[in-house]
């Protein structure tokens, strides 16, 4: 067994690492991470974490590729400061989505970034919701992966809503749906979307299902543009929904997406807080979710060695 626990972040989402600590009730490890002049990064511990159990809080959010250099960084200085065990906890794990070769002549970055980590000394990964479950194979390390989607169920839950169909986005994404609609004890309906090349662009073609009549949720892993969310929102109330809310666990929403969601006829926008929203993305009509005691206990039952599993049985 390690010596006493440790957590420390970078700067991609300090809010989420203090959250996480105040659920621990253990106070944020001290170090420095910052950036020289010349754009190189800097880290340095200002604690002993000789033999200790440390935990680095830091999603590949935005700026991604300076997200990915901080934890790569950290974690070397963790190992050369003879750290016990370190593990990389990533609410969201940046470049997700290139997880296969779909064109010719292209890279699978996921599997690269998980080279990068298990190289820069990690010896096990904490994450929440893979893009695609696969992405736990390109690691020869542990993988532990949450799942926020009980947290956002437990929400709507509270809501007592009735007449609720639970829309997928798209066949991909519909696993991920059903497990909400069994949560809710709701029917499923599926979105025929065909994404259009490179262009972050989406057709949405039909609608498999029955939302005639009934409140829609439409259920998605993360946002970037919006719009699969929009032309899923488009089309279910071309068939009658009586409203749409949208959910999703990381929302990046990038360029415009925030105000175009909040400027459609979509009621409201629940998201997790795996990634940070800063002050220009929120909107009244945005519900912000944490998951810092999801992944709190997470921590606890790592180091002590007790089963991860356990928490969605």
């Amino acid at each position: 067994m390690f010596s006493d626990l440790a957590v420390f972040t970078g700067n991609a989402h300090p809010e989420l690492a203090e959250s996480i600590c105040r659920s621990l009730e253990m106070p944020l490890g001290q170090c420095d991470v910052f950036e020289f002049s010349n754009e190189n990064i800097f880290v340095r511990i200002l604690e002993n974490v000789r033999s200790r159990d440390v935990f680095i809080v830091q999603p590949i959010s935005s700026p991604v590729n300076r997200s990915v250099m901080e934890l790569l960084i950290m974690i070397d200085a963790f190992k050369r400061a003879s750290a016990g065990r370190i593990t990389a906890v990533m609410p969201y794990y940046g470049y997700g989505r290139s997880d296969k070769k779909d064109q010719p002549r292209v890279p699978i970055t996921a599997r690269l970034l998980a080279n990068l980590i298990e190289t820069a000394g990690a010896d096990r990964v904490l994450t929440v919701d893979l893009h695609a479950g696969q992405i736990q194979g390109f690691f020869n390390i542990p993988v532990d992966e949450l799942t926020a989607l009980y947290t956002l169920s437990r929400y709507f839950k509270e809501r007592d809503l009735a007449e609720v169909t639970v829309l997928a986005t798209d066949v991909g994404d519909a696993k991920r749906a059903r497990n909400i609609a069994r949560q809710l004890d709701t029917p499923l309906a599926i979105v025929d979307k065909e994404r259009m090349g490179n262009e972050e662009t989406v057709s949405a073609l039909s609608l498999i299902g029955e939302v005639d009549g009934r409140h829609v949720l439409i259920a998605d892993d993360e946002i970037l543009t919006g719009g699969t969310i929009l032309a899923a929102a488009r089309i279910a109330l071309d068939r009658g929904a009586r409203s749409v809310t949208a959910a999703c666990i990381h929302p990046i929403l990038s360029g415009g997406a925030a105000a175009k969601i909040c400027g459609s006829d979509i009621e409201e926008l629940v998201v997790t807080d795996t990634i940070p929203l800063p002050p220009e993305k929120r909107d009244p009509k945005i519900t912000v979710l944490t998951v810092a005691p999801l992944i709190g206990e997470a921590i606890t039952r790592i180091h002590t060695g007790q089963s991860v599993g356990e928490l969605f049985q």
